[in-house]
């Protein structure tokens, strides 16, 4: 859905909020685009689990600030009631493009015998056989409450789902009101019969009767309610941080409810009172409005659609699954990958080559007499890590440091059960930093060879998850550098003894002290080559003020910008007289834009990677790597891409001066950025197993010439 800021958006900068909320609408607007339906109703489902957070974290914050009687809170100056008041106003109109799109899936689902039925297009039979798997698989499951002073309306988890009914008394003929809560555990989409799926909630509706005795169901509908979700640690007052992170994860759990979700009722005419009952009975937050109350005609929580998206035997419905690849030298596994690393830096870019190595170079660490310590951070690991694994059976006899931090939003019950297992398998845990999250991403291996000591290092944009590994892009590096290697020592010492906020390396660059300086120089040294200057920014999100103002000065100055950012973009392109050199385009595709990759033609390393965004928090309250990429080979590997990326006319979006993205068309032929990397990867694997085939084939007759 394509609309304009409103004229209250400030002139140097875009809201914050406004522009994730352009974000999102790119996200949908994916699914619109001529790839199989099924990657269709991917994005469909992202696009509701975005929103879920968005509404969670942000717009919660939003009403928080407002009932605080907070005027301004960003560099735009909008209020945050006027923010609220857009926020509302923007998704009830995008809330019908929604339902409009998933109509259209829905059709296409269908011709592909993929059929989704309300329970009132069933036929008899198969409305005969839901009651039989009402009885067998819900009935003894589920609980119904009849609401009265005796059974108070149930607390209802963040993000939980239920249906409201509306019953009549059989005997005195009284009007009551009852709700039945569904559980996460059962399954959103009931198979019917072979190719016909229908909706839990509306099989719980229709047989309601069995659950409430002596009741005649009037009508039902399914609700859905969003808590505030935003944890606040008060990390100074602790003296035990995980049993305050765990008071805080079951806190989020409770938190006052901020948006309520209503589904299709079965009697239309009946849904403003069963509205009027949820109202009346869930405790909301402080500055929720009418407005947050959003009314759908498609199925609620459309995160549910992973389930038909996993349907095996509609794989054929999917993009083809590309497989990544392991590229010279690592594919040699037969030498041990420190020898590779020991002949030179290597270089990965995810998910086109495969997270194997990482995993391989911590396993090998493990397992290798030689190696005597291994430390690394984690902040999203997933749930079956076999990086953890590996960890817990070093620590047996290896000094092993893990920096886990709890504080990563959303994992933090996920990563304490990681921290207590590698405690107790003997590993050193640190717990994360005061009043900083800890988002570094990096390894050391220490290890012990000829009698002297040695370094290898792996430094990433992305988080230590094979799961994310491969729908998330990402740069790795592994390197024997002693320079990095080094830094990497210093960092873990100033990460056990928490002195990383006071901490300066020498090669490598850190947040909050050295990231953001270091950003602002370079970008003064392109300033002092005017028209010859130019800047390249791939982030994920660009919201700091002074890095957008130096580049406003750096536009004025005639340096060229190009700023590919897939999320939020605070910064207005496109002015004259302030940003007319800077062009701003977003990437939205099969693989989410995850790596950051920052270029400065003058500067002596041009090129850098860093697990920082172009964010306040990242550069300012998070402890992060700046790492310059040395080696010419690599530092065009990176260059290329960013060429190549820049040359989509797919999948890339170019954002003007008014806050409009427009999706990118010329007359060239079309080019899938993403598409042409997997192609590209593909034949140089192709071609090194064409060469290792060959030379099997020699070796094999000069065997038997022998």
């Amino acid at each position: 859905m394509n609309s304009k800021h409103d004229d209250k958006q400030n002139e140097r900068f875009f809201n914050r909020e406004l522009s994730w909320l352009r974000f999102n609408a790119r996200v949908l607007n994916e699914a619109k685009s001529n790839i199989p339906v099924l990657e269709r109703l991917k994005f469909i489902a992202i696009y509701f689990t975005n929103l879920d957070e968005f509404y969670m974290i942000r717009v919660a914050g939003l009403m928080s600030l407002y009932t605080n009687g907070i005027i301004e809170s960003g560099a735009d100056k909008l209020t945050p009631l006027e923010q609220l008041t857009y926020i509302r106003e923007y998704l009830h109109k995008e809330k019908s493009y929604v339902e409009t799109l998933y109509e259209d899936i829905k059709d296409e689902l269908a011709k592909n015998n993929l059929i989704l039925k309300r329970f009132e297009q069933l036929g008899k039979d198969d409305k005969l056989k839901m009651r039989e798997y009402f009885k067998n698989y819900l009935y003894p499951i589920i609980v119904p409450i009849v609401v009265d002073a005796t059974h108070p309306f149930p607390h209802l988890n963040n993000l939980s789902f239920a249906i409201a009914i509306k019953l009549k008394d059989i005997e005195s003929g009284n009007v009551k009101y009852g709700i039945v809560r569904i559980p996460r555990v059962l399954k959103r989409f009931i198979s019917v019969c072979p190719y016909n799926y229908t909706l839990v909630e509306e099989v719980v509706g229709e047989f309601a009767e069995e659950l409430f005795t002596g009741y005649e169901s009037l009508a039902y509908v399914p609700f859905r309610v969003t808590r505030n979700a935003d944890m606040e640690i008060e990390e100074e007052e602790a003296d035990d941080f995980i049993a305050l992170m765990s008071e805080g994860i079951r806190a989020r759990k409770k938190g006052e409810i901020v948006r309520l979700e209503i589904g299709k009722p079965n009697v239309e005419g009946e849904k403003k009172n069963l509205i009027q009952f949820i109202k009346r009975q869930i405790k909301v937050k402080a500055g929720m409005s009418d407005l947050d109350i959003y009314e759908y005609t498609m199925p609620l929580g459309g995160g549910a659609f992973w389930e038909l998206i996993a349907l095996k035997e509609y794989a054929n419905l999917l993009s083809p699954t590309y497989v990544p690849k392991i590229l010279p030298p690592l594919e040699d596994s037969s030498t041990s990958i420190f020898s590779h690393i020991d002949n030179g830096d290597i270089m990965l870019f995810h998910p086109y080559e495969s997270f194997e190595p990482v995993v391989n170079f911590i396993q090998q660490a493990s397992k290798d007499d030689k190696v005597l310590s291994i430390r690394m951070t984690l902040y999203r690991t997933g749930k079956n890590s076999s990086i953890i694994r590996a960890l817990t059976e070093a620590a047996e006899n290896k000094q092993v440091t893990v920096l886990v931090e709890l504080k990563a939003r959303f994992d933090e019950e996920n990563n304490l059960h990681w921290a207590k297992a590698l405690e107790s398998a003997g590993a050193h845990v640190i717990y994360g930093i005061p009043n900083l999250k800890v988002h570094a991403k990096i390894a050391l291996v220490v290890r012990k060879d000829e009698g002297k000591l040695k370094e290898y290092v792996h430094l990433s944009t992305g988080n230590y998850n094979s799961a994310t590994a491969k729908i998330y892009t990402d740069v790795s590096l592994f390197t024997a550098n002693t320079n990095f290697g080094k830094d990497a020592i210093k960092l873990f010492h100033s990460l056990s003894t928490g002195t990383t906020p006071k901490t300066y390396l020498n090669t490598l660059y850190t947040a909050p002290t050295q990231i953001k300086p270091k950003l602002l120089s370079l970008i003064a040294g392109e300033i002092a080559h005017k028209e010859q200057g130019h800047i390249i920014l791939k982030a994920n999100a660009c919201v700091d003020v002074d890095v957008i103002n130096a580049l406003y000065e750096a536009s004025n100055a005639g340096v060229k910008i190009d700023m590919i950012i897939r999320g939020i973009c605070c910064l207005r392109p496109g002015v004259k007289g302030m940003s007319e050199n800077i062009r701003v385009f977003s990437l939205i595709g099969k693989y989410l834009e995850h790596a950051r990759i920052y270029y400065f033609k003058h500067d002596v390393n041009q090129v850098y990677f860093s697990s920082a965004d172009i964010m306040p928090r990242n550069l300012e309250r998070r402890v992060e790597l700046l790492t310059p990429v040395l080696v010419e080979s690599l530092r065009t590997k990176l260059t290329t891409l960013l060429d190549l990326q820049l040359k989509d006319n797919v999948q890339l979006y170019s954002l003007d001066s008014n806050g409009e993205y427009i999706k990118v068309h010329n007359n060239d032929k079309p080019m899938s950025s993403q598409i042409f990397y997997e192609d590209h990867i593909t034949k140089l694997y192709d071609g090194t197993s064409r060469h290792h085939q060959k030379i099997k084939k020699l070796l094999s007759r000069y065997t038997r010439e022998s």
